[in-house]
């Protein structure tokens, strides 16, 4: 978020402060080199100096007209007008041709022809060729001394300078060549750190670092605590982000022991040792393939239900798209386990209440007739006829009550019985049903619910078996609650059976996959919570029979 005005520095916006920033290190390095380039031009200045003057000074001093003006009465008359000729062509400051002792034959100044060197000539006078910077008539200067030698003698010595200002004016000149150098690199140094403050400032559209890192640490915290999974794709379908829920949810934690699980268990997707899941395509998770198709869809999906291991998921995915290109996608991932039992449950008191309902109806009926029978004089058949219909009632009634413990399971059976027989079916149970001790109800009545209602439906698709039958037995075998729905349908496909645990299986045309191809995924799912198998079989009809363990993992 963009706040206009700032002026405390630690508030301004990252794109500002990296501008300041890069303009400080600019300028840094600008001066830092100007200064060397400075002291460079000055070294330079020095040695270009010194070595002019030693060679014009060693030039004079090999010359042979020199040596012959020296032995000659008046030196000065000859040596004056060539010291002031070489001193003109060379552009030093001075020449001085001296004796030994330091007596000047030239000057620059005629007047102080004859007057004493003012130097150092020692070494000179030694035989050595020496640079100095000394203070003379004519001011501050770099000068060389050296000896003019005669039969192996020294005869004169010869001083050549040039004036420290001559040598700073030099050095002025290429001061300014250098500070046109360094405004010109200052300038795309600036216009540089501009363009890349512009694009930054583009990018984090003008937040401030602080705020920058309170979103970072506010983005991880949410990502931390919120309950709904969240995984983030790019366009080549690689996990970008994938929160601790999204995890859970989709079972990509570390392996956890599955003993006592069955074989024929179905896993939604094998765990992942690594709790890094940045860059791995979701391909590469175990994800069932309907999942996966979601989870990577071109198109927005709402609200889809996924049947997982041992859970119910609801996966809304919503691509992403900068400057009409695709980025990914952004998938949310909801449990919807505890809604789909209840759900379940509520299924269950409706059509307990259904059933109810219909007997009520029934009931009215008989009323009826047991009415109309005493109005025609016929008491004894009235009474015979209510209490055949009371008996068969109760008769149900009495065999699910002693035989299942569970008062919710017991509701599903009898609600379950009394929808079958209004569409026409028979729901039979068994005399040796049992159900009693077991934990879990709300799963029960979600394996028992469906595959009933699964076994109706094919009952009635099957025509050869009049009236349609359905048959319940539950029994405990081997430390196992066994529960067998079978019914007289048209059986089951065998090679269909891997497949109809997963959601969308369906052999109903009506309802869409949303509508149909549940009810199986969520007994699957039930089962293998509980450490349980299903097994398909074929008699009659299909026959479904399920093993749990009555202490199960």
């Amino acid at each position: 978020m963009r706040r206009p005005g700032w002026t405390i520095p630690g508030r301004w916006s990252l794109a500002r402060q990296l501008l300041v920033l890069q303009a400080a290190i600019v300028g840094l390095l600008v001066a830092a080199g100007a200064t060397i380039a400075y002291l460079d031009a000055g070294r330079s200045a020095d040695d270009a100096a010194t070595q002019t003057v030693t060679a014009v000074a060693r030039s004079i001093a090999d010359a042979d007209n020199v040596r012959t003006a020296v032995a000659s009465p008046d030196p000065s008359r000859l040596l004056q007008p060539y010291a002031e000729r070489v001193r003109r062509d060379t552009g030093v400051a001075f020449i001085t041709i001296m004796s030994p002792a330091g007596i000047r034959y030239t000057h620059p100044n005629p007047s102080r022809i004859g007057g004493r060197f003012v130097g150092n000539t020692g070494p000179a006078l030694a035989g050595l060729t020496f640079t100095e910077t000394y203070t003379g008539t004519l001011g501050p200067s770099v000068r060389t001394v050296t000896p003019v030698y005669d039969g192996g003698q020294i005869v004169a010595l010869v001083a050549v300078g040039i004036t420290i200002r001559v040598i700073s004016a030099e050095l002025r000149e290429r001061l300014l060549f250098l500070a046109g150098i360094a405004a010109a690199v200052l300038a795309v140094g600036m216009a540089g750190s501009y363009l890349v403050a512009a694009r930054l400032r583009r990018q984090t559209r003008g937040v401030a670092p602080a705020e920058l890192r309170e979103m970072f640490e506010y983005y991880q915290a949410i990502l931390h605590a919120v309950r709904e999974g969240l995984l983030l794709l790019d366009r080549s379908g690689r996990v970008v982000l994938c929160n601790d829920a999204a995890r859970d949810l989709l079972d990509l934690g570390p392996p956890q022991p599955a003993a006592g699980r069955s074989s024929s268990r179905v896993a939604l997707a094998s765990p992942l040792p690594s709790a890094d899941l940045r860059g791995r395509l979701v391909t590469d998770l175990g994800l069932p393939d309907e999942l996966v198709a979601t989870l990577v869809s071109p198109e927005p999906r709402s609200d889809e239900i996924h049947v997982a291991d041992t859970r119910v998921l609801v996966v809304n995915t919503s691509p992403v798209r900068s400057r009409d290109r695709a980025m990914g996608n952004v998938v949310t991932l909801r449990d919807h386990t505890e809604l789909q039992g209840l759900t379940g449950e509520l299924d269950t008191v409706r059509g307990f209440a259904e059933s109810l309902r219909s007997q009520a109806h029934e009931a009215a009926n008989r009323l009826h007739t047991v009415v109309s029978l005493v109005e025609l004089g016929r008491p004894d058949q009235a009474v015979e006829f209510a209490t055949a219909e009371l008996k068969t009632a109760q008769r149900l009634t009495d065999r699910v009550v002693g035989s299942v413990t569970e008062p919710v399971l017991a509701a599903l059976l009898l609600g379950k019985s009394a929808e079958a027989g209004e569409r026409g079916v028979d729901l039979l149970i068994t005399e040796d049903t049992v159900i009693e001790g077991v934990a879990g109800p709300r799963d029960l009545v979600t394996i028992l619910g469906n595959l009933i209602d699964n076994a109706v439906d094919a009952a009635l698709a099957g025509a050869d078996v009049r009236p349609p039958r359905v048959v319940v037995r539950a029994r405990k075998d081997d430390g196992a609650l066994v529960l067998e729905v079978s019914d007289s349908g048209p059986g089951v496909d065998p090679a269909a059976v891997p497949e109809m645990f997963r959601r969308g299986w369906t052999t109903k045309t009506s309802g869409g996959p949303v509508g149909h191809g549940l009810g199986l995924a969520l007994v699957g799912q039930a089962v293998r919570r509980h450490g349980g198998d299903v097994h398909v079989g074929h008699d009659a009809g299909a026959v479904f029979t399920v093993r749990l363990p009555l202490d199960p993992p």
